[in-house]
């Protein structure tokens, strides 16, 4: 086995995983191979990371080494089961154990590699696909955008040019700003009131003397 393409494929963190199962193995007194309980904790205890559990098993597994016959689950401690790992290489007392060796069914390192890595990469860089967020309805399937005011679609109206002489503006607001009266043109100095040729001059305006 140890120098099967599968066993030369395996990770650090795969090795580390056979050899903790295979130490519950003997912690059963090489008993209930099939159905050995190896927890979470108990993988990080043995200095496996623990963003590289779940790879490492997954690797084990596909390479033929492991089977997970049980899966576990997370939770509150008393909801909490670990998973149940059978051993195919390894010999125990349980009647019906006897080892597979799934691991002898890879021929090629090349073969072997590619499962490990396929199996470590399962779950990963995982990407969400954009969210398409509906466009709101406008007035009907013909893509016009509607009328602000009486929402029928058309095509778009120029803007409307105020202006100060009322060109373009809605007759309401055209009678707010009546027009200018004309005034007389001027026709000279002597057109004048004397109370404005005096004050022209800097003399003072006697209205009795004037008069």
């Amino acid at each position: 086995m140890l120098e099967s393409p599968a066993w030369r494929a395996l990770s650090l963190s795969g090795r580390r995983v056979l050899d903790r199962i295979e130490i519950e193995l003997a912690h059963h007194g090489g008993n209930d191979n099939g159905r050995l309980p190896v927890t979470f904790e108990d993988f990080i205890e043995y200095g496996i990371h623990h963003n590289c559990i779940a790879p490492a098993i997954r690797e084990a597994e596909a390479l033929g080494f492991i089977k997970v016959t049980e899966r576990g689950r997370g939770g509150n401690a008393e909801y909490r089961l670990p998973n149940k790992f059978f051993l195919t290489f390894a010999y125990s007392r349980t009647k019906g154990a006897e080892p597979t060796h799934d691991w002898r069914k890879i021929k090629t390192l090349e073969e072997a590699m590619e499962i490990a890595r396929a199996a470590r990469s399962q779950n990963k860089n995982r990407t969400l696909k954009p969210v398409a967020v509906p466009h709101p309805k406008t007035g009907g399937e013909t893509g016009k955008s509607p009328h602000p005011e009486t929402g029928s679609t058309g095509s778009l109206q120029k803007p409307v040019v105020l202006s100060i002489f009322g060109v373009g503006k809605p007759k309401s607001t055209v009678a707010r700003y009546p027009a200018a009266k004309p005034t007389q043109p001027y026709t000279g100095y002597g057109s004048l009131p004397l109370e404005l040729r005096f004050m022209a001059l800097g003399l003072p305006f006697n209205p009795a003397r004037a008069a």
